[in-house]
């Protein structure tokens, strides 16, 4: 196949090394910054009939505007909040995310940061690197994770298996959902504030987007009181940042561990000066394994949406197609009940 033969796509912002070479490998592929000028764009791109992105760029209505031939975004995450859905429903394009195959390492990370937090892994780290303890200075005692009280806020794939992976360690698990899941061998607790009154301990699991925007405000992070943490691997807009800050610096929590930001990559400057919070540069999704395990599903979810484009196309007498079968794909993975990480 000639390279006017392969299909177009768009990459639309960055990807991932490995992602980027399969693409190259089967798609003629037209690279496009996020903070492109899309009234500039080329004939060719505009011909493009489908787009890739990783979650935290996303697919604003602009982009589908600017792509008349659009019919399909694989998202390079599980998240979705930064796709216009709405937007995207209307102009009938198909929108594909990565769920199940990171839900190990995000949970693995909040684990960790339950742990880095509670027990002042990264503050103690900085005291012997800086000399202190070899000086003289005793670190303060910590909490403790095992038999504490454990609130999950948002028991999703992401939460089960947070959860799961803490059942011996605590002394509870509670959770709050929009309702209670059947199925759970936890407590639910029917309210969010409620739940972050009974936990010693609260990570956030729950899914982005517009309805659940500063879902943590200062009423539940008061709540939560001043022996209490929070660790969020869901989305920094989950938080009320500002919120966030003032009882940190208030000491009305004991500390935080942190994965995102509402403004990533900037993190207010005043919890990088606080010791009691555990900061990651969005790392939840980030091994090796699981990334190639994300981008080898965009490309099954690419592929599934070429053979139904195809059998389209064969029916209706449209010319072109998005792509040809590569190996068994998988059913597309319509981003509306998807979770909250990439």
């Amino acid at each position: 196949m000639t390279d006017t033969d392969r299909p177009a796509i768009v990459a639309f912002g960055p990807l991932y090394p490995y992602l980027d070479a399969e693409l190259e490998r089967r798609f003629t592929v037209h690279a496009v910054p996020a903070d492109a000028d899309l009234a500039a764009l080329s004939p060719a791109i505009r011909a493009a009939r489908a787009l890739v992105s990783f979650g935290s760029v996303g697919a604003p209505a602009a982009i589908m505007d600017a792509l008349p031939a659009l019919e399909m975004i694989g998202l390079f995450s599980v998240g979705y909040d930064k796709v216009d859905i709405d937007h995207a429903r209307a102009k009938g394009i198909r929108v594909t995310n990565t769920p199940d195959v990171l839900t190990d390492d995000v949970a693995d990370l909040a684990v960790g940061l339950l742990y880095a937090t509670v027990r002042n892994i990264a503050a103690n780290d900085r005291l012997v690197r800086a000399g202190a303890w070899a000086q003289g200075r005793k670190p303060a005692l910590s909490a403790r994770v095992t038999g504490s009280r454990i609130g999950i806020l948002g028991l999703g794939r992401i939460g089960r298996a947070i959860a799961w992976r803490l059942e011996r360690q605590a002394g509870e698990i509670l959770y709050h959902n929009r309702s209670e899941a059947a199925d759970a061998p936890y407590r639910y607790v029917a309210d969010a504030i409620d739940l972050a009154r009974q936990s010693d301990a609260l990570i956030v699991a729950t899914s982005g987007g517009p309805e659940a925007a500063r879902l943590v405000d200062a009423a539940m992070l008061d709540a939560l009181g001043p022996q209490g943490v929070i660790v969020n691997i869901s989305r920094g807009s989950v938080i009320d940042e500002d919120a966030l800050v003032a009882a940190l610096a208030a000491r009305r929590i004991a500390g935080a561990g942190l994965d995102v930001f509402a403004h990533e990559p900037h993190v207010p400057p005043a919890l990088l000066a606080m010791d009691q919070v555990v900061l990651q540069p969005h790392q939840g999704s980030a091994t090796v394994h699981t990334r190639g395990a994300m981008a080898d599903l965009v490309i099954a979810n690419l592929d599934a949406a070429a053979r139904f484009l195809r059998e389209r196309d064969d029916v209706t007498g449209r010319v072109g197609t998005l792509g040809w079968c590569y190996g068994g794909g998988v059913a597309l993975s319509y981003a509306l009940g998807g979770e909250e990480h990439e």
